[in-house]
């Protein structure tokens, strides 16, 4: 008895039914969870943080699988697929795989006495979770999808928590201050388990919540650090742990300024767990060189040159920036900006107007999206004008302005996408379209 034949029919279901969006509390997943008998025998690492959650986790599925490990890895949102967010052993889950655990996660909630309802990413959450459940995996590694202390991940008890950085970003649900997110997203420490923070500066609530409840707490800086040779981006670099040390490694695929840190607080955890999950030097430096994540600083081969960043915040886009103004000299930017309209847009527009001379801003597909109107009046506020070295364009959909932006550059100038995960996702699928 199938309630649906086909994962679309489910999400489509899915986003349909539950128009609450973000209900915050665990109790209903938590009473679905119970009835589904959900336990995990195997270790369970959860990465939680404004920015750098997916190269975290990218990073600890590719180490582990390189050790030998079978592995789950459930990342959100997705680019292209649903299946994106389920990954076992290293690729995607397929529609066959889920739909099993889709109907049993149906199944759990309808036969509660008291009727219950479950958000699009609790109702997935759960079903992915199943699904791990399911295949006798060594390792489960859960990205957080908002906050932390009420994110439907959280109903798994973790083995050991990551937390990668603390910005602001959602205010609207996890508070207008630093201190009050990282209180947010401490939530999934637990007690007696290691607790990473790679933010240098942590806010004082996280470091009481983890004493508070006697979690164990690992700190960059104080417990673990890594140290660069600086100069020449691809040299060598160390990472200095609390019994461990790694020596010689290279830096890591994934490009850009800030994955040093998010390797170590990966290297952290792992040396967390070293009793339970033993990766060798071997296996640390082949998962670096074969780290790979989509829309994260990708730069794609060929000219001109474009770059895919889901940036959506003033931190990312300051990130966003640094890598840009590293790449050398380009003659013309164009930009790709989509954004939503909760965002920091003024920030984001703050941090690179000084990289980027001719803006394609454009709505996306998305009620919560910023209209291509506000993104114009934004840029224009900011002191970009019109003139030879400097434009504003505002279109429909990413697709369009990714186009026209193709139309103008010359074979040396550079096209950054970015602003979004819609912005991002709108222009691979119009080059997947384009080559086939």
């Amino acid at each position: 008895m199938n309630t649906f034949p086909t994962l679309d029919a489910w999400l489509a279901h899915l986003e349909a039914a539950h128009p609450v969006g973000i209900d915050m509390g665990l109790t209903r997943i938590g009473r679905v969870k119970d009835a589904l008998g959900l336990t995990f025998d195997c270790p369970v690492i959860t990465v939680g943080g404004t920015n750098g959650k997916g190269s975290t986790c990218a990073i600890l599925e590719t180490i582990l699988l390189r050790a030998g490990y079978r592995v789950g890895c459930h990342t959100s949102p997705h680019l292209l697929a649903f299946n994106e967010r389920a990954r076992i052993d290293g690729a995607d889950a397929t529609d066959a795989d889920l739909l099993e655990h889709f109907e049993a996660v149906e199944k759990a909630r309808a036969s509660l006495p008291e009727p219950v309802s479950l958000t699009y990413f609790e109702f997935t959450t759960l079903a992915i979770l199943h699904l791990f459940a399911s295949r006798g995996l060594d390792a489960v590694i859960l990205e957080v999808g908002l906050g932390g202390r009420l994110d439907a991940v959280n109903i798994v008890d973790t083995d050991c928590a990551v937390i990668t950085s603390i910005d602001i970003d959602h205010t609207d649900y996890l508070g207008d201050t630093r201190e009050k997110i990282a209180f947010e997203k401490a939530g999934i420490f637990r007690a007696g388990k290691p607790a990473v923070c790679g933010d240098p500066s942590p806010p004082q609530t996280l470091i009481d919540h983890a004493e508070a409840i006697g979690a164990d707490l690992w700190l960059v800086g104080r417990d673990f650090r890594y140290e660069a040779q600086p100069g020449n981006e691809r040299q060598q670099w160390s990472y200095i742990g609390r019994t461990q040390r790694r020596s010689a490694l290279a830096y890591p695929a994934l490009r850009g300024a800030n994955q040093l840190i998010n390797t170590s607080a990966a290297l952290a955890a792992l040396e967390a767990l070293r009793d339970r999950l033993p990766v060798s030097a071997q296996d640390i430096r082949l998962g670096l060189a074969n780290v790979e994540l989509p829309g994260r600083f990708q730069v794609l081969p060929g000219k001109p040159q474009i770059i895919l960043d889901v940036a959506h915040n003033p931190h990312a886009a300051a990130v966003l920036a640094q890598n840009l103004g590293n790449m050398g000299y380009f003659p013309y930017t164009y930009a790709v900006f989509g954004a939503m309209n909760d965002k920091d847009i003024d920030g984001v527009v703050h941090q690179l107007r000084g990289e980027i001379d001719h803006w394609n801003v454009t709505a996306l597909p998305t009620p919560r999206a910023a209209s291509a109107e506000r993104l114009d009046a934004v840029l224009r506020e900011a002191g970009v004008n019109e003139g030879p070295d400097s434009s504003v364009a505002r279109f429909e959909n990413p697709a369009d302005a990714f186009r026209d932006a193709l139309s103008r550059a010359s074979e040396n100038d550079r096209i950054v996408v970015f602003g979004s995960f819609y912005t991002v996702a709108g222009v691979m699928a119009y080059r997947k379209s384009q080559h086939h």
